[in-house]
């Protein structure tokens, strides 16, 4: 596994192999890393003749009061997972590279950005769409590989690349999970044990959503209720927002028709939480 730092030492290999006939897929994360990344990775070996890495807390998606500078960081221990998977290059970029200090351009998507996390967290998906421009431009890849527990980045990042003609194809890798149904994330360290078992009623809510709409309710307002009332039983959480969703337009809907995103995020202590799950309304 080949490590590099700068920007054009990355793009000079990516250009090597793609001269060589080999076909590129990069995985952006920001470290951290758990099993929900690894499958990333091996979705990307799937993909491409050849993987990149990216390892970069990036300090423009982290808002005012949020957790950067306690954001988990352990770059000898996810260099050792990666050893053991087929990654070509670990891409290690510091942030005087793709920041330098006179740094004044900024990607933004305004549309599907706008609500939800874009709500939450104003200035998240400006740094998370101009980072991934930046990735991007420094890998080159032919896909970009991402996970469907960011939900609304993926979208987001989707149609940004879509605007700008950006010609990587997007691969998104689905959630994965506990055994009891938490989705995996770098925040669950800072969960306690008695914050990790309140942690489940996100995907609990989601499983009462399933449940729901699998048995005929056609009204998302109904089962939205539902979700809040099983988040409402843990005595350390607190709603940030749950919302059923158009997944192309991340819209509200009104009824429940097609392929409709549930969405939700709990605070649990001090720690936020996100999850999702697609569901089929007429399956």
């Amino acid at each position: 596994m080949l490590h590099l730092r700068e920007p054009e030492q990355m793009r000079e290999w990516s250009r090597s192999q793609r001269h060589s006939g080999s076909t590129i897929a990069l995985v952006p994360t920001m470290g951290a890393l758990h099993d929900g990344h690894l499958s990333l990775v091996s979705l990307a070996a799937e993909h491409a003749d050849r993987v990149v890495v990216s390892l970069f807390v990036n300090p423009a998606q982290f808002g005012e009061g949020e957790d950067l500078a306690s954001y988990p960081r352990d770059r000898e221990r996810d260099v050792r997972l990666l050893s053991d998977l087929p990654v070509d290059v670990l891409f290690l970029p510091v942030e005087s590279d793709l920041y330098p200090e006179d740094y004044s351009t900024w990607v933004e998507e305004t549309s599907i950005s706008r609500l939800w996390e874009g709500a939450a967290r104003p200035e998240h998906f400006r740094g998370v769409t101009t980072i991934v421009t930046r990735l991007l431009l420094a890998v080159e890849p032919d896909l970009l590989i991402l996970g469907q527990k960011d939900a609304q980045q993926v979208a987001v990042v989707r149609k940004m690349m879509r605007d700008l003609l950006i010609p990587a194809e997007v691969v998104t890798g689905p959630i994965v999970r506990e055994s009891d149904g938490l989705a995996l994330s770098s925040r669950n360290v800072y969960l306690s044990e008695d914050e990790r078992g309140q942690a489940v009623c996100l995907s609990e809510a989601l499983a009462e959503a399933r449940r729901l709409v699998s048995g005929g309710e056609g009204d998302p307002a109904v089962v939205l209720q539902r979700m809040r009332e099983r988040v409402g039983q843990e005595p350390d959480a607190r709603l940030d927002y749950v919302a059923a969703l158009d997944p192309l337009t991340f819209d509200p809907v009104d009824t429940l028709r097609g392929n409709i995103l549930f969405c939700l995020a709990v605070h649990i202590g001090e720690t936020r939480l996100i999850d999702n799950d697609i569901i089929d309304a007429e399956a």
